[in-house]
This record gives C-alpha cells, sequence and structure tokens, in this order.
C-alpha cells in the first residue's frame, strides 16, 4: 500500500490520516543560537518557509545565514493535522518535509534566502530529492505575502533559464502561499547540530543562481 508508487502520488484529502488534536511539541530554544522556535518574535523580523528535500539539511543551510534568527523544522502543504514524522513518511499525509525561517529583512534579504534555496538542492526531481523519494521531499517555496510570491515566481523563471544552460529538465518546485506549518517532533530540530555525522541528502545542481 505504501510502495513507492504510493509515495510519489499526492493522496486525496479524503484518503488522508486522520493526524490529531494536540500539537507535537518541538522544544522552545533553538539547539543552535538558543533563540526561540515557537517565538514571540520581534515584530520587524519576517518569516519565509522552504523545502527542499530532508529537513535536517535544509535547516542548517539556513541557520548558518547572517541574518537569520530562528529556524525550525516542519510538516507543511498537505491535509493531516499535526502529523508525525512517521505517517508523513507514509505518503498519506501530503505533507511536505518543510524548513520555516524567521529572517531579519535589515540584514538578510527574502532574495538571498531565495538564492540559497535554489543553489541548495535539485529543483527538477518532482517528488524526490536524490535517494529521498517521497511526496514529503518535493521543491517548494511557501510565502507569506504578495511580495514573496511574486520574487519567488521571478526567481524560479531566472533559475530555470540557468539550468537550461545545462539540462533540459523542467523545474518542479510549487511555489504556493504559506500553509499552516506543523512543527516537527523535537529530535528533528537542528538535528545536523546535535549530529554532526548525520545524514544529510542535500546538494545542489552546481549551477549557480544568475546575478
Amino acid at each position: 500500500m505504501f510502495g513507492v508508487g504510493r509515495k510519489t502520488r499526492m493522496p486525496q484529502q479524503d484518503e488522508a490520516l486522520p493526524g490529531r488534536m494536540t500539537p507535537i511539541q518541538p522544544g522552545e530554544s533553538h539547539y543552535v543560537n538558543g533563540h526561540t522556535m515557537v517565538g514571540p518574535f520581534p515584530d520587524q523580523y519576517n518569516f519565509a518557509m522552504f523545502g527542499m528535500g530532508c529537513f535536517w539539511g535544509a535547516e542548517r543551510r539556513y541557520w548558518e545565514l547572517p541574518g537569520v534568527y530562528s529556524t525550525a523544522v516542519g510538516y507543511a502543504g498537505g491535509f493531516t493535522p499535526n502529523p508525525t514524522y512517521e505517517e508523513v513518511c507514509t505518503g498519506m499525509t501530503g505533507h511536505n518535509e518543510v524548513v520555516r525561517v524567521v529572517f531579519d529583512p535589515a540584514a538578510i534579504s527574502y532574495q538571498s534566502l531565495l538564492e540559497a534555496f535554489w543553489e541548495g538542492h535539485n529543483p527538477t526531481q518532482g517528488m524526490r530529492q536524490g535517494n529521498d523519494v517521497g511526496t514529503q521531499y518535493r521543491s517548494g517555496i511557501y510565502t507569506f505575502d504578495d511580495q514573496q510570491q511574486s520574487m519567488a515566481e521571478d526567481s524560479r523563471g531566472h533559475y530555470q533559464h540557468a539550468l537550461q544552460q545545462v539540462t533540459s529538465a523542467p523545474v518542479t518546485t510549487e511555489i504556493l502561499p504559506a500553509p499552516t506549518f506543523y512543527f516537527a517532533e523535537a529530535y528533528h530540530q537542528q538535528y545536523l547540530a546535535k549530529n554532526p555525522a548525520g545524514y544529510c541528502g542535500l546538494g545542489g545542481t552546481g549551477v549557480c543562481y544568475p546575478s
């Protein structure tokens, strides 16, 4: 039932697992910088959200950027409320593994976050990223306002043009208004800081974002 074919097809809402009303508790403080992961956040800070494959490596890419205040990993873009990791991995929740980024726009631009996104993974692989196969590994940008939506769509066109110089594979990245973000379990948060030798499937195409 939950083979590769099933895991690469988005479920219909009436097929999705029922989930639960109780939210998962991710912990309060960021393991790397000590900032809050759950808020409240300074009023002048903004949110961004990205799906780049396994969220362990994606989160590390963003917490390392100057101007990023906090990061957290979780699940978004599906139907099941408050899903567990095991449920997401069945392909029967519809969720993507995502990293939510809280950043200071005076210190780092949303455009810089987009460039890190495009260069940090392969956005042409559909429902997979490298050896990781399933709907939760799809490429996605989830936007928090009209400006982010416009910038994300423009950036997709620019990066597609750059990719066309080396491959005919089309970009499969979904760009959508940010859906509900459900925190992943505490052990997933900042996983590669807690487990430096842990698995990281993040890898780009080798194509730089055009300047």
